[in-house]
């Protein structure tokens, strides 16, 4: 079951390092605008996209793979259709370098095929919830 617990949910704030797939370099898009929410709330943000060689002042990685520094938290703006993929990257991420701890699901976007492997795999789990508002809310 993904998290929906409030304290659960509030124990995702921990995370320091947020790698954002599907992050955009558009300001007023909601991958552009909440990753930046997420930088001046202390948060690393990782963008990964790979059409960008920069957004939000960070370099921007054609894939979570190929991201070289530690991960906590995978915080993803793709849709529905693409989430598993991106949520499989994940679980392989951290079998292999052991960082990655979470993956949140941006609203609007669910997989629960992916929430199962994920949690099989010891991950914790959102979907369809936004960072922004559980933060505001919750933090």
């Amino acid at each position: 079951m993904p998290i929906t617990s409030d304290d659960d949910i509030r124990a995702l704030f921990d995370a320091e390092t947020i790698a954002v797939v599907g992050c955009s370099a558009t300001a007023g898009k909601p991958a552009h605008d909440i990753p930046a929410y997420m930088q001046r709330h202390g948060y690393r943000v990782v963008p990964v996209n790979p059409f960008h060689d920069e957004i939000l002042g960070e370099t921007a990685y054609d894939s979570l793979a190929d991201v070289d520094e530690d991960v906590d938290l995978v915080d993803v703006f793709r849709p529905s259709e693409e989430a598993g993929d991106i949520v499989d990257a994940a679980i392989e991420r951290a079998a292999d370098r052991g960082d990655v701890e979470a993956v949140w699901l941006q609203l609007g976007i669910r997989d629960d095929d992916a929430a199962a492997r994920a949690e099989e795999a010891g991950l914790s789990f959102v979907q369809d919830k936004c960072f922004k508002v559980e933060h505001s809310r919750l933090a």
